[in-house]
């Protein structure tokens, strides 16, 4: 209440508010020689007042100051087992004297502020148990007779909403008529009398605080410094925080809302009456007007409602556009589409969240009760679906594939340019009712980054992250084939120079790509044909001075086992002779080799470049 109350007063000012404070109960001991657990028992408090003057009657009375409190076992006679005692020690003019604190009658202590004390104590743990009723004290200023108003927030059930759509017999008619109740509850404690009743929906923010409890700032004891330096911390700046103050919208004009005062639910398969009874007038207007963030109800008559007990009043009663449909979501039933009404609030002014009971009449007048549904809110202008059973008259089969093409390429700075295409499509075979037309909405996943591309976005809604895709069944038990595209383009840069041959060869024969850049490919892939001639022929030089060097190794290590002079060592000398004038020749073979794979490299960077 603290925090919510206000005061409206017509010719005058606020003064002030003041109740009793709500003390902790630890502030209440913080200066008393004891703490609460000493009242636990007279033995704790005795303890905790050891040097206290009392004064002890009883059989065996005495005066002293308290020394010791301590407890003892005493074994019963007759073997009756054993019980706890306490005995207590004091200090008094003839020395230590002890009693036992069970046998004392009363204990009186010396001190009347100590006794005080002990009082204040026991009173602040009254108070502290006490309920949380108060009585607050509210002063005004100003003069003569006026009028001052109190207002403020208190806990309440959250009222709920109901809906009752009576659907009629022709399945194209354009309007249905819909019944809004809502459901409160008086939980206050008290009866309500003759109560101006208000209702708002919506979700405002709500917070608690408990500001009649005290609360203390801790503060961090600080050691005393002797001789120390003074080091002041690093003022690091701030930043200005702005402050937005919204400004009110202006509330739009209540819109009138007829309600019924009593109405009773027709039973279902009712014989009706000839001719069939029409929805009842409504008794009064209730003012319904959209607030910026809430819907506001305000009923035009006083209300009474014993405490515990339940009241439901009409907010609605009037026809909506309705039009019937069959809704498609794979996720929850992947045969059968659920049968739907798709709701348009046509009023002037939202209706709160709720669950809508669905009643149809047929031709006869008979009313049928067919299914439940769940109305979120609902502002002003925006369209529902609610889904209330399943259509098992229509039948649905589907399938989903996905293709992945190249479409387009080009050449640019030395770069294959690529566009592929990612294709889903997912195919709807439906089956439709045998007699009447019916309207079906496809909800399909809407994938992210992706564009529809059939059918086209004409009538197409998007809702939660899914397209409500809308099909006309014209009835007569066929079916009918519908396809929902996806496309998602994706681009890719390939090197020309880096790239493999094997990818430059599928590139070029790509009836994608226009003649010019196939013959440009075509020409790139010739010149990587000669880069790796070139770079096979070096590799070969290479091989071959290998196998020369590892021969030399082995011809070296077998001339330091033969003896000097003699013919093997000869041999080996002349072989290695032999080798030394090959390494010469494969020397300036792999210079040539390197020059050519070079050309051959240059050639396809110049063509590379020039093709760009």
């Amino acid at each position: 209440m603290l925090k919510s109350l206000v005061v409206y007063d017509d010719k005058g000012g606020v003064g002030g508010l003041s109740l009793p404070g709500r003390e902790p109960l630890a502030q209440a001991f913080k200066d008393l020689p004891f703490d609460q657990n000493s009242l636990g028992s007279p033995a704790e408090l005795l303890a905790a007042l050891k040097g206290a003057q009392i004064t002890v009657g009883g059989p065996k009375a005495m005066s002293g100051r308290v020394v010791a409190v301590e407890d003892e076992t005493v074994v019963l006679p007759n073997d009756r087992g054993t019980t706890k005692r306490t005995r207590v020690t004091l200090y008094s003019d003839r020395g230590l004297q002890q009693f036992i604190l069970e046998d004392a009658e009363n204990l009186q202590f010396a001190d009347a502020g100590l006794r005080d004390k002990i009082g204040q104590a026991l009173l602040a743990i009254q108070n502290n148990r006490a309920k949380d009723a108060r009585t607050i004290e509210l002063s005004t200023r100003g003069q003569g007779k006026r009028t001052v108003r109190v207002a403020y927030i208190v806990e309440a059930p959250v009222w709920k909403a109901s809906y009752r759509l009576t659907l009629g017999a022709d399945p194209a008619a354009p309007r249905s008529a819909l019944q809004g109740w809502a459901v409160v509850e008086n939980l206050s404690g008290q009866d309500w009398k003759d109560v101006e009743l208000t209702l708002a929906s919506g979700r405002p923010v709500a917070f608690r605080q408990a500001l009649y409890n005290a609360y203390y700032v801790t503060r961090p004891d600080v050691p005393i410094e002797v001789a120390g330096r003074l080091m002041p911390g690093v003022d690091r700046g701030g930043v200005q925080v702005a402050e937005d103050r919204a400004k009110s919208m202006p509330m739009p004009a209540p819109a009138p809302y007829r309600a019924q005062q009593e109405r009773g639910a027709a039973p279902a398969m009712a014989p009706p009456p000839p001719p069939p009874a029409p929805i009842a007038a409504a008794a009064e207007q209730i003012e319904a007007s959209d607030a910026a963030t809430q819907v506001i109800f305000k009923f035009p008559r006083t209300v009474t409602v014993e405490n515990g007990r339940t009241l439901s009043i009409p907010i609605i009663d009037r026809q909506v556009p309705a039009q019937r449909l069959a809704l498609y979501q794979a996720d929850t039933a992947p045969r059968n589409p659920l049968a739907a009404i798709r709701l348009t609030n046509d009023g002037e002014s939202g209706l709160p969240a709720g669950i809508i009971t669905i009643y149809e009449r047929d031709k006869a007048g008979y009313v049928t009760y067919v299914g439940d549904a769940r109305l979120s809110g609902f502002p002003i202008g925006e369209t529902r679906l609610l889904a209330y059973a399943l259509d098992e008259k229509i039948v649905i089969e589907r399938d989903v594939a996905q293709v992945d093409r190249l479409a387009s390429g080009s050449i640019v700075n030395g770069a294959l340019k690529l566009s592929r295409v990612i294709r889903q499509t997912v195919a709807y075979r439906v089956k439709g009712p045998a007699k009447e037309p019916r309207q079906l909405v496809i909800v399909q996943r809407r994938l992210p980054g992706w564009t529809l591309v059939k059918p086209e976005l004409k009538d197409v809604e998007l809702s939660d992250g899914n397209y409500r895709i809308p099909f006309q069944l014209p009835g007569g038990d066929k079916t009918q084939t519908f396809e929902v595209v996806q496309e998602q383009t994706q681009q890719q840069e390939l090197r020309l120079v880096e790239s493999a041959a094997d990818q430059i060869r599928v590139y070029a024969q790509a009836r994608e790509f226009d003649a010019k850049t196939r013959d440009a490919l075509t020409k790139v892939l010739q010149l990587q044909q000669t880069v790796a001639e070139a770079q096979r022929k070096v590799a070969q030089v290479d091989a071959e001075r290998q196998a020369i060097v590892q021969e030399q190794a082995r011809l070296r290590e077998n001339l330091a086992r033969v003896p000097a002079n003699s013919d093997l060592q000869r041999r080996y000398l002349a072989t290695l002779d032999k080798q030394e004038t090959e390494l010469e020749a494969l020397a300036k073979r792999r210079a040539d080799a390197d020059k050519a794979a070079e050309a051959a490299r240059e050639a396809l960077r110049t063509y590379v470049a020039s093709i760009g």
